[in-house]
Formats: structure tokens, sequence, C-alpha cells
């Protein structure tokens, strides 16, 4: 069934869908049964199940990220809006979540633990984790191999730069990387002097720091100063859309 033409044209047929409408792609998955989903859904790629799971109903997206294997479930998880990504912890059993803590950053799983604490006007709640980011000790020509690796539209113009724990050391501009020495290790050529936000931090305080910053993305760190993720500026400015009914909440009646 899989390899069969049906399947094919029904998997492209669900790729586009979700290029074009990822709200209304996200409600008319959810009304099929969960193998129903995985057949559309298994050889999509990663932001494909990402849009998807981001925007569906908490319980039935948690047992389709059940459903994958467990690198890849692990891999969604860490890239959805983070609070989607704590509700969605929340559905899957103790056991499942001892499974995925073992391809997960422990400071991933303590984020999505203390998310719903998080205010509604907090950068917990606008930040994402699907970020580019090197150690110190990485060479210039490796960050742009990688780099090179990724799709256009997911190209970052900002990367970010860790010691050997995580913690949080500078960035390095893509539009620089022209201009540095490939054997070069990235510590050596970061820009230290960036400003961090804390998920607790109001979008207020984000604000101000854009501005202060002169930059469109701003690092997210915990207490220990750990790299979590990165704030848009986008985000962070967006006012919340008006309560508005998507197109297939109007089909429904």
């Amino acid at each position: 069934m899989q390899n069969s033409p049906m399947h094919v044209l029904a998997t492209r047929m669900t790729e586009k869908f979700i290029a074009a409408a990822p709200q209304e792609a996200a409600a008319a998955l959810s009304v099929l049964a969960v193998h129903e989903i995985l057949l559309l859904l298994a050889n999509q790629k990663a932001q494909c199940l990402i849009a998807v799971l981001n925007l569906m109903e908490p319980a039935k997206a948690a047992a389709v990220l059940r459903r994958l294997p467990l690198k890849q479930a692990a891999y969604v998880l860490a890239r959805l809006r983070v609070p989607q990504a704590a509700k969605l912890w929340k559905e899957l059993a103790t056991p499942y979540q001892e499974r995925l803590k073992t391809e997960l950053s422990p400071a991933f799983v303590a984020l999505v633990q203390a998310a719903s604490g998080f205010e509604p006007g907090s950068v917990g709640q606008r930040m994402g984790t699907d970020i580019t980011a090197v150690h110190t000790e990485n060479k210039v020509a490796e960050l742009v191999a990688r780099l090179k690796n990724l799709p256009r539209k997911k190209l970052p113009l900002i990367c970010f730069v860790t010691g050997k724990n995580g913690e949080f050391k500078g960035v390095i501009r893509t539009a620089e990387l022209v201009f540095f020495n490939p054997a070069a290790v990235c510590g050596s050529v970061m820009d230290k002097s960036v400003r961090t936000l804390k998920p607790q931090d109001l979008l207020t305080a984000a604000a101000a720091a854009f501005t202060a910053e002169q930059t469109g993305t701003l690092p997210v760190v915990n207490d220990e100063n750990i790299l979590i993720g990165a704030l848009e500026k986008a985000s962070a400015l967006a006012v919340p859309p008006a309560d508005k009914k998507s197109w297939w909440e109007k089909l429904k009646g």
C-alpha cells in the first residue's frame, strides 16, 4: 500500500495541502484515525510534521507522535512551538516520556515541563527551539558546510555558539561567514556582546531589547545560561490575531 501509486499521490497531495493551508490541513487530518494520519505523514519531511502537529489538538498530536520512530519523535517535539510541545508532553505516558528523555537535552525537557507556568505575554510563549547552534571549537568550515545542507527557506540569519555543556557563548551572523578564515574556530570569530532573554521575561522587555540590540533574533537561555531557543522580533511584536473562524471551521458550520 505505502509504495502504491495511489499512496504516493495521496502523500504528495497532503504535502501540498500542508504547505498551502497548514491550519486547514491539520483540521482535516485530525478527523482521521491515527493509523490513517500516519499513512499520509510517515514519509513527509520533518517540517510538514512540525507544521501539522503544531496546529493539531494535543491529544491527537501526541497519539501521532507516539507512533513515530523514537528519534524522529524527539526531533519533531523539540521543534514544535513551546506551548504546544508542553501540551503534548503532558499527554504522553511517563514511560514514554522517559524514553524520549534519552533523545532530548535536559534543558529542553525542563523547558516543556515549566512551560505551563509561563505567563501569556512571556518570551516562553513565543520563542522557538528550531535553531542552528555550533560549539566554540567547531571550525567555520564545518558551520558553512552545515548551512549548505539546509533548504534556502531554513537558512538562518544568525547562528548561535555554545560551550561544551550547551552554555551560550555568542553568535555568528550568517552573512559575515564569507569574511572569516574557514580554518578558524567559531569561538574566535563569534560576537560575544549579545543580550540574552529568559523564557519567563515579558515580551515588553523583549521588545526593548530588540530596539537596543538592532537585531531580528535574540537567544533565549535558562537560569544556568544554557541555550534553549531563540525569539524572533516578528514573533515578539506580533499582535495576537482576532478570534476568527478558519476556513475549515466555517465549512463545518
